[in-house]
């Protein structure tokens, strides 16, 4: 392995106990020592080692064998044996400084003790096997990586600048905040920013998994590692470098590799007194039987090389085939905790419903509809909450008056907001928020509101100086491909539920149009975490989906949780533990199916190991299963995990 590489990549046996002082911080690194991984992992001379000790191994058995020429023979396969030990015996040693006993060491200890006792052939044979069944599930473990590798391939390597009246190249890394970037037709965006000039069509696979370009112009957001197919562009930067949302879909895809599932730290905590009782086991046998080969038989077939790599190497597979169709997930333990779960809880704003809501109604009490949205509008004109949103839009549409920003705003969260305003303070929200500052609703007021609530719609009420003066009502239409996601949770047994800030009225009717089991409305964010808690208790583990607004505590308090809000949620892709790239809601029967067919397959490899074991260990006993044979069908068995786990690649929901 070329030095560059050689300080940050670890081999197979270690990678399970990194110490903390190996780990990468920068995020550009993390990107280089995975490339540099996967194509140094076995370079050429580890190759040509094996080809000449295989060479030497069939040389030798043809002397000892068939000519009857032992002493030269010996002499060959002693080599062969030297050659392939040598690299497994210094594995082993390593694993020893941080105090783990691995498989090389059992291995170690075999062809060690095969040597000594003049079992020349079967040194040979058991280390070139080994060494072999190394090359072959290095090469089996790239396949399994290929999602992410062709993830790792999209980063962009280039990037065109405006700089003093010229373009010049510079790599991503260099390009500064508010630098000018140009991009061609058939090139890769370097930078996540707003589009300054120009129109374009980009394919924004790579980050959000969408497989249809995007037409962009300006004044549109744009993320580093799309693709422009047609058209051209100029970009103002916002995010460059290690910060754009591309580098940090890809640090969080390598982190999620490292976070084990609770099977995976089971195996591996067994794993750990599994191979000493071995050693210990392989002592017991000679003293009783006074068998030194079947003592090394004993260590070389109970390697349990098939059960520790069981679990995370489908892990793996399950990620890469995520992280390729716009599915973040966060890693091993998301996968379990989300395919276990009887009850899937939905948050309603952004995600059972579209998040863009429209007003639909505008009723005035003793004010004019053009003072009504004028003061609202003002109130909101900071909100980025969607429903806040929809009125500034409206109230810049409908009103004579140019909307002017608050002095001071005030976001109560669950409730509404309070704005300090030219012409005094503006409340805008629910009854709570109404009850809670002393503002009293006549019963006209409270008619409409009911008639309002009864259609389905979100009413707000908005109070100038504690005097109700309007309601404005809103209707959020359902998202797309909500309803069939429903139907498939039926079908899978999942109940559903529904959490919501939003009235009982307007819960109930989106509800009934999508067939939710339960509903709980009319919640502030500290009480969708008690219903989380609750859900749990009654039913078990619970799944919590939601578009990171609103939701991030309940988010945080699910045993699993699912952001549909797509890139631009900084805080639902920090909180959730799958996150669907291109905030499309159809994706998360994917997710859900994706990770329950990784744990079918980890459970699948775990049979087939533990099983591979037990008929080993009754060959050996029974003088049935020599040290070589043991050794090839430990490797094939291997090899055979790792082919069952390279099938989730191919997973495509059906």
């Amino acid at each position: 392995m070329s030095k560059s590489c050689s300080t940050l990549v670890e081999s197979k046996s270690t990678a399970r106990m990194r110490p903390a002082h190996l780990k990468i911080s920068d995020r550009l690194s993390k990107i280089s020592v995975m490339r540099c991984w996967m194509k140094n992992r076995f370079l050429p001379s580890q190759g040509v080692r094996l080809a000449v000790a295989a060479g030497l191994t069939t040389v030798g058995s043809l002397l000892v064998f068939a000519f009857g020429v032992d002493t030269v023979g010996n002499i060959l396969l002693l080599l062969a044996a030297i050659i392939t030990a040598l690299p497994i015996a210094k594995t082993a040693l390593t694993a020893l400084r941080y105090k783990v006993i691995g498989i090389d060491l059992l291995v170690t200890i075999a062809v060690i003790g095969a040597i000594f006792i003049g079992e020349y052939w079967e040194a040979a044979v058991v280390a070139v096997l080994f060494s072999l069944g190394h090359w072959l599930e290095a090469r089996a473990i790239n396949k399994t990586r290929s999602a992410i590798k062709s993830l790792l391939d999209e980063a962009p390597d280039v990037a065109w600048v405006e700089r003093d009246g010229e373009i010049i190249e510079l790599s991503p890394a260099e390009v500064l905040k508010n630098d000018i970037v140009v991009i061609k037709s058939g090139q890769k965006i370097p930078v996540d920013g707003e589009v300054s000039s120009g129109q374009a069509s980009v394919n924004q696979a790579t980050v959000t998994g969408e497989s249809m370009p995007v037409d962009k112009t300006d004044g549109d957001y744009v993320y580093a590692g799309s693709i422009i197919t047609s058209g051209y562009l100029k970009v103002s930067a916002e995010k460059v470098g290690t910060n754009t949302m591309f580098a940090r879909i890809l640090e969080m895809v390598e982190e999620a590799q490292d976070k084990k599932a609770k099977t995976q730290v089971f195996l591996e905590r067994f794993a750990s007194y599994y191979t000493p009782a071995i050693i210990v086991l392989a002592i017991v046998t000679y003293i009783i039987s006074q068998d030194i080969y079947l003592a090394l038989t004993l260590l070389v077939i109970a390697c349990p090389g098939a059960l520790v790599i069981a679990t995370p190497i489908s892990i793996v597979a399950g990620i890469g085939n995520g992280a390729r169709n716009g599915i973040l997930i966060k890693g091993g333990e998301s996968i379990e905790n989300i395919s276990s779960s009887r009850v899937i809880a939905f948050d309603k704003t952004g995600t059972l419903t579209e998040g863009q809501p429209r007003v639909v109604s505008v009723k005035a009490f003793d004010v004019s509809q053009d003072k009504l949205l004028t003061l609202a509008g003002t109130a909101e004109y900071y909100s980025e909450h969607p429903l806040g949103a929809s009125i500034v839009e409206h109230a810049s549409q409908q009103t004579k008056s140019t909307l002017v920003a608050p002095r001071e705003t005030e976001v109560l969260t669950g409730l509404g907001i309070k704005a300090t305003t030219d012409q005094g303070i503006v409340l805008v929200g629910n009854r709570q928020l109404m009850k809670s500052s002393a503002v009293d609703l006549k019963p006209a007021v409270e008619k409409h509101l009911r008639e309002q609530e009864t259609a389905g719609r979100t009413a707000m009420l908005v109070a100038h100086d504690r005097t109700i003066i309007g309601v404005i009502s809103v209707a959020d239409p359902i998202r797309s491909g909500a309803k069939e996601v429903i139907e498939q949770l039926h079908r899978d047994n999942k109940k559903v539920v529904m959490l919501t800030g939003d009235n009982q009225h307007t819960a109930t009717a989106i509800a009934k149009q999508l067939s939710i089991d339960e509903i709980y409305s009319q919640l502030m964010p500290t009480n969708k975490v008690e219903h989380i808690t609750r859900l749990q208790q009654k039913y078990g583990k619970v799944t919590m989906v939601g578009d990171g607004v609103n939701d991030a505590p309940a988010l945080a308090a699910a045993d699993a949780s699912v952001a549909t809000g797509g890139v631009g949620k900084d805080i639902a892709m920090e909180v959730a533990d799958i996150v669907l790239l291109s905030g499309d809601i159809s994706k998360l029967s994917y997710a859900i199916g994706l990770s329950q067919a990784v744990v079918h397959n980890i459970k699948t490899n775990i049979y087939f190991a533990v099983g591979i074991v037990i008929v080993l260990l009754i060959g050996v006993l029974t003088k049935n299963v020599i040290m070589s044979l043991g050794m090839l069908i430990h490797v094939i068995s291997v090899l055979l995990v790792i082919m069952n786990a390279s099938r989730l690649l191919r997973y495509n929901g059906k």
